[in-house]
């Protein structure tokens, strides 16, 4: 894609049949990268409070601190459109807080469009932020949280039975629907898998993003930095295959620099 990419550019690549893929990220040097590889959208994540920043509970994110990050990636892009997520308490305090909190997240942040968690569990959120003219990225689908509801055991991330299967596939083309009628300009499938994913893809018109448990069966993914470069401790003794494998590299430069410094030689660059 050509230009600056939008959100009806977004939703053309659906009637097209073309993929779209972003990325999630928070920094400015990343998003540059990210931004010159030709990623469609950047997805400023809450997940930054486990993945950077080493704490326990994915919730544990504050409107400020994403905001920081928000600015930080929309600094580095140009081209990719910016998602942001709304962090945990504001979409279930009500629709009023939550606009407050999108319109910071836009007004303050640079953020193209707002990412609302469990978006199907507040329907009225993303009615709320769509009236006001905010772009709506909404997510649903299986999660630690929501996988009982449908009658599948979340066992394991990415699983077989983390997988919305037929039995499933019924309520999740309900959500998608509701979510597409209250207006969410893009929709973020969580553990999709082959059977609801498709059958999601072809109940709405608006684009169908997946990371956690997604595949070519929807209208496009996004994919985390970490995993897409192999950025992370873990990635030191991964078996996983990946795009690249950043924790290796850094750690023989670290080690070539450690030992030119201690062997009193010119450390490089």
């Amino acid at each position: 894609m050509n230009g600056k990419v939008t959100i009806p550019a977004l939703q053309a690549m659906k009637r097209e049949d073309k993929k779209s893929i972003g990325l999630v990220a928070w920094d400015y040097q990343i998003a540059r990268i990210a931004d010159r590889a030709g990623f469609d959208f950047i997805s400023v994540g809450d997940s930054v409070g486990v993945n950077l920043w080493g704490r326990d509970d994915v919730l544990d994110v504050t409107l400020d601190e994403i905001l920081v990050c928000c600015k930080a990636v929309r600094r580095g892009t140009e081209r990719a459109l910016v998602s942001c997520d709304m962090p945990y308490g504001p979409a279930q305090q009500g629709p009023d807080a939550a606009l407050a909190a999108a319109s910071r997240l836009v007004d303050e942040g640079g953020a193209d469009m707002i990412k609302v968690d469990a978006a199907a569990e507040f329907p009225e959120v993303v009615r709320a932020l769509v009236r006001a003219r905010i772009p709506v990225f909404a997510q649903f689908g299986l999660t630690p949280q929501t996988a009982g509801k449908y009658g599948i055991p979340y066992s394991a991330q990415n699983s077989p039975e983390a997988q919305a299967t037929a039995e499933a596939a019924a309520k999740l083309v309900e959500e998608a629907k509701l979510l597409e009628d209250a207006g969410a300009s893009l929709l973020d499938f969580t553990n999709s898998g082959p059977v609801a994913g498709a059958a999601v893809v072809a109940a709405v018109k608006i684009p169908v993003i997946g990371g956690f448990g997604g595949g070519p069966w929807l209208d496009g993914r996004v994919r985390l930095v970490h995993t897409a470069i192999g950025y992370g401790e873990k990635w030191l003794d991964s078996k996983t295959d990946t795009y690249a494998n950043t924790a290796k590299s850094a750690l023989s430069a670290f080690a070539a620099l450690i030992d030119d410094a201690r062997a009193g030689r010119q450390i490089k660059g």
